[in-house]
């Protein structure tokens, strides 16, 4: 008898005999190895929360993992990081694409579906392999918020709050508990870095630390300020070590 993935997992066009695709799934596990990224989605406005491994002499002001498509859109990934840079590359120039001929701002779902169409493509093709990056796609659709993600699978859906990346199952099973559709843009903020917190335990470096979010009223991507977010941080810790 051959070990279950004896062969298979060399190709990337050929289901095993229990139907896996193993290139695929060891494509997700990537983002399961990467730092956590938090995603949630409230009436007032979407934001996006992100882990991210700073060396020491390495400068923390630009962002690694959290980028802007549009005023309105932004992008947090969790994975292979490089393999994000290419999507986002992607995603801006269909929405700019969409403003020079539809004289309109591209929708939040237009985007992510065209990302997963795309990472589904290097599912099937020999001579490539699957993005190793998962994405949540955050903005402002005709007043409303949005959210979505995407895998290396290609596959693309919407949540109201979702987290990716190392520790996702532990940060997912916390906003499940206390997420709250009517919760203020400013408690989504703690909320998304609470998570980020129980998943290390209460202890993380402000500094590794990005926020960014787009309010409905607004409409255009901010990212918070790093004095603000060591501020927020140091409560929460305390707030978390005290029970």
């Amino acid at each position: 008898m051959f070990a279950p993935s004896a062969g298979y997992d060399r190709a990337l066009t050929i289901f095993s005999p229990d139907g896996r695709l193993y290139q695929v799934e060891y494509a997700i596990e990537t983002v399961r190895r990467g730092t956590i990224a938090v995603g949630i989605k409230v009436n007032d406005g979407v934001v996006l929360a992100v882990e991210e491994r700073v060396k020491k002499l390495q400068n923390p002001r630009l962002s690694q993992k959290i980028f802007q498509v549009d005023d309105h859109i932004m992008i947090a990934a969790a994975g292979y990081v490089p393999d994000a840079r290419v999507l986002v590359d992607n995603a801006r120039i269909l929405a700019q694409n969409n403003r020079l001929i539809y004289d309109e701002a591209i929708e939040v779902e237009t985007v992510a579906r065209a990302l997963g169409d795309l990472a589904q493509q290097y599912t099937q093709y020999a001579g490539v392999r699957p993005f190793g990056v998962s994405l949540i796609i955050a903005g402002i659709d005709k007043e409303a918020p949005a959210l979505y993600t995407t895998d290396p699978s290609g596959t693309y859906l919407e949540y109201d709050a979702i987290a990716i990346g190392g520790g996702s199952d532990v940060a997912n099973e916390y906003l499940e508990q206390n997420y709250k559709e009517d919760i203020k843009l400013d408690d989504a903020i703690d909320l998304a870095l609470k998570c980020i917190l129980r998943v290390n335990e209460g202890k993380v470096d402000p500094t590794n630390i990005k926020v960014a979010y787009i309010s409905k009223e607004e409409r255009k991507m901010k990212m918070l300020p790093p004095s603000e977010i060591a501020e927020r941080v140091s409560k929460l810790s305390k707030e978390f070590q005290s029970k």
